[in-house]
């Protein structure tokens, strides 16, 4: 998985509380994650240990 800051439609608002924006100081290059980091990534999340990823992108920015 890609995660493209630039591309993503919350950027600046939902920011503060993704967990890109918690593991990197500034989030500004685009940051490939495996599906198995994604998953671990997830079940902190669910378990409240990290913020989740907030990464939203629309089919037009996705170009």
């Amino acid at each position: 998985m890609l995660v493209d800051c630039e591309k993503c439609e919350v950027r600046n608002v939902g920011c503060a509380d993704c967990v890109i924006s918690f593991m990197l100081t500034d989030p500004v290059a685009a940051v490939e994650i495996s599906d198995g980091e994604r998953r671990a990534l997830d079940v902190l999340a669910e378990g409240g240990m990290l913020p989740p990823l907030r990464l939203t992108i629309s089919d037009e920015r996705a170009s």
